[in-house]
């Protein structure tokens, strides 16, 4: 099997003449802005047992813990910001705007970094962790609000044996039309992604001529396979990352390190169009 190619010049030929890029994002691309990954040194998995926070039976069981760790994340998201690669990003989809051509971004980060920066394109396919779902009428809601209700002000990471400190179910956030008790509009484990952002993503991968891969670890379905799909079809991919993935080899492109350096190099030539 041939190796992926690190030839940047070719690369930015490549993207100055697409018409329709995507990219997928991950992880990695929001860790740069000092956000934590799940997996990896410091993640939040390496903490946390993901039974306790992040499924619908934990929700069911203690919601007052899981919006406890979820007003964390918040919280710890808004102290930051996009960085070179989401910024570079975003600056790409206004320039092909303007050209009547494309980029769209699909992202497992549910940070809402691509939308800080600018991006205007961007299908969440974890959710957000900043819209709310109503358990009882399903409404969902954008909130940004800090914190997002009274009883979280000042909670700091969650202490799952904190038992006595549980929040009432009754002030926990409520769903402005129906007052039902809110959850974050994310997707835990164990639940299948939203059908409609789904057919989005997919809709998009089958179009795109280009397809950038940045910062995920190409572990989690289905996005995991959505690059090796796209690369099926002999349009070319490029991932972008600090270590090898075991889809690497599938790409006709490997870029390694920083993507805040990678990723704003690799559409230079698009930028520079529009000077």
């Amino acid at each position: 099997m041939q190796r992926p190619s690190s030839n940047m010049p070719e690369f930015q030929l490549l993207a100055a003449k697409s018409k329709y890029i995507v990219v997928l994002s991950g992880a990695g691309i929001s860790a740069e802005s000092g956000i934590p990954t799940f997996r990896g040194a410091g993640g939040y998995w390496r903490t946390y047992q993901a039974t306790d926070l992040a499924t619908p039976e934990a929700f069911k069981r203690d919601p007052s813990l899981c919006w406890e760790f979820y007003h964390y994340r918040r919280e710890v998201v808004l102290s930051k910001k996009p960085n070179a690669a989401h910024e570079a990003i975003a600056k790409a989809e206004a320039v092909l705007e303007k050209q009547g051509r494309k980029l769209i971004v699909v992202t497992q980060n549910i940070d809402g970094l691509h939308q800080s920066a600018g991006s205007k394109n961007v299908v969440e396919l974890h959710g957000s962790l900043f819209k709310t779902r109503c358990t009882k009428c399903q409404a969902v809601e954008v909130d940004r609000n800090s914190p997002i209700c009274e009883a979280l002000r000042d909670r700091g990471a969650p202490d799952v044996d904190a038992v006595a400190t549980r929040i009432p179910t009754e002030q926990l956030p409520r769903c402005s039309k129906c007052s039902g008790l809110l959850r974050p509009h994310v997707v835990w484990f164990g639940e299948q992604l939203y059908p409609d952002v789904l057919n989005e993503a997919n809709r998009h991968l089958e179009n795109c001529d280009l397809c950038l891969v940045i910062g995920t670890s190409s572990v989690v379905y289905p996005a995991a396979m959505f690059a090796p799909q796209v690369a099926s079809r002999g349009v070319p991919v490029a991932e972008f990352n600090i270590e090898s993935t075991p889809h690497t080899m599938d790409f006709g492109y490997y870029f390694e390190g920083s993507s805040s350096q990678t990723v704003p190099q690799s559409l230079e030539k698009i930028f520079s169009e529009q000077e």
